[in-house]
């Protein structure tokens, strides 16, 4: 992962950090149920975060003898990490979202609406700038992290518009709207849910070595053609391996080439991959005979 990348997920850490702190206090002090619940789920973001950047230092170690391929898939082991505590936080916020329709209404404050407006702001923010750097550095768990922050704009957009409810409700004398929060606790809560299971099965997919699209196995096909000398392409894989993607592929040229010539082929198919298709790490190319007659040996 790239200097911008790690730099990227520091600023989530203290991100996260404040606003645990910002929405557990002021919900304890003004006793919002939903601003607490909100607080509990940054909390584990704090810890989503760690993992984050834990698995970012360690993919930038270099291949090793024992780590041929590099370190890149500790990304996808820590969005599949973030996966599962944004679905754990998800299941809680439900639980404690129907355990309020049970429990007397607490007063709506103004001063916790500004807090989950501040969170709101602040989360869009984050999600904005970690999705842009991720997807520039195609750094799975910078993406998982923005992902986790775009979560949390879900949960605080719930946590205003169910204070703002109850305060609306409160000033009109509308009755049940004091429990607007937990009704809105329980609908983002299966956004986040849904989300959580959309990550859980990327990171699952890479870790299983599952090929890549089929639009850019299109596209790494045509790549190949483009090379003089290639007359077939036998096969294609290509696989993510953390931020970088690893192609193997066996081309068929032609028969009367020499071993020189034949190698020259391979090292301009390899090239014209890295040069024209973006994070691909390494090219493996195997070499068939072809010939003009159809017949093979």
């Amino acid at each position: 992962m790239a200097h911008k990348s790690i730099f990227a997920v520091w600023i989530s850490l203290i991100s996260n950090i404040l606003l645990t702190a910002l929405k557990i206090i002021t919900g304890f002090v003004f006793n919002s149920k939903v601003l607490v619940a909100d607080g509990i789920h940054n909390a584990g973001d704090v810890v989503a975060t760690v993992a984050a950047l834990t698995s970012a230092m360690v993919s930038r170690k270099p291949a090793d003898e024992d780590h041929p391929y590099g370190h890149g898939k500790a990304e996808a082991i820590a969005s599949g990490f973030v996966a599962l505590i944004l679905i754990v936080a998800a299941l809680l916020m439900v639980y404690k979202s129907i355990e309020s329709f049970w429990e007397p209404p607490a007063a709506a404050s103004w001063v916790a609406l500004a807090a989950a407006l501040v969170s709101l702001i602040w989360k869009q923010a984050l999600y904005m700038y970690c999705i842009r750097v991720g997807r520039a550095e195609n750094s799975r768990s910078l993406i998982a992290t923005a992902y986790d922050h775009i979560a949390d704009v879900y949960a605080s957009a719930a946590a205003v518009i169910g204070i703002g409810i109850a305060l609306a409700g409160d000033y009109f004398h509308i009755p049940f709207t004091e429990y607007g929060d937990s009704a809105a606790g329980i609908i983002v809560s299966y956004l986040v849910i849904r989300l959580g299971f959309k990550m859980g099965r990327e990171a699952i997919d890479i870790l299983m070595d599952k090929n890549i699209t089929p639009e850019k196995l299109t596209e790494l096909s045509s790549i190949i053609y483009s090379v003089p000398n290639v007359k077939r392409v036998d096969s294609i894989r290509a696989r993510e391996l953390g931020n970088a993607i690893i192609v193997d592929v066996k081309v068929s040229v032609p028969n009367q080439l020499t071993v020189k010539q034949g190698h020259d082929v391979s090292r301009e198919v390899k090239k014209t991959i890295m040069r024209r298709m973006k994070h691909v790490g390494d090219v493996m190319v195997h070499l068939n005979p072809w010939y003009a007659d159809g017949e093979e040996e």
